[in-house]
């Protein structure tokens, strides 16, 4: 696999952090930033398609009314809350 060098500037305390991992892990360094910065990627790769795919539940007006939410969730607290709302108004 190619790879490419990136440099960034981070904090002492979260270096430090990542040494202790690494040495806890038997890993150098660079393998545990690398699995960080790729589960970051891919939860942030996550987070944009779900944004989408709720703008586009939204623009087809799959939506549920604020009372109805509102309602739910005062009902929470209580001896019998509500079920979740579900249904698009």
């Amino acid at each position: 696999m190619n790879t490419k060098v990136l440099t960034a500037h981070i904090p002492i305390p979260l270096a430090e952090k990542v040494d202790q991992i690494a040495a806890r892990m038997e890993r150098s360094r660079g393998w545990v930033v690398k699995q960080a910065l790729s589960a970051w990627v891919e939860q942030e790769e996550e987070r944009r398609r779900m944004t989408i795919e709720a703008m586009t539940d939204v623009d087809a007006g799959h939506v549920i009314n604020h009372q109805s939410v509102q309602a739910w969730a005062e009902s929470l607290s209580t001896d019998k809350p509500l079920p979740t709302p579900r249904k698009w108004s």
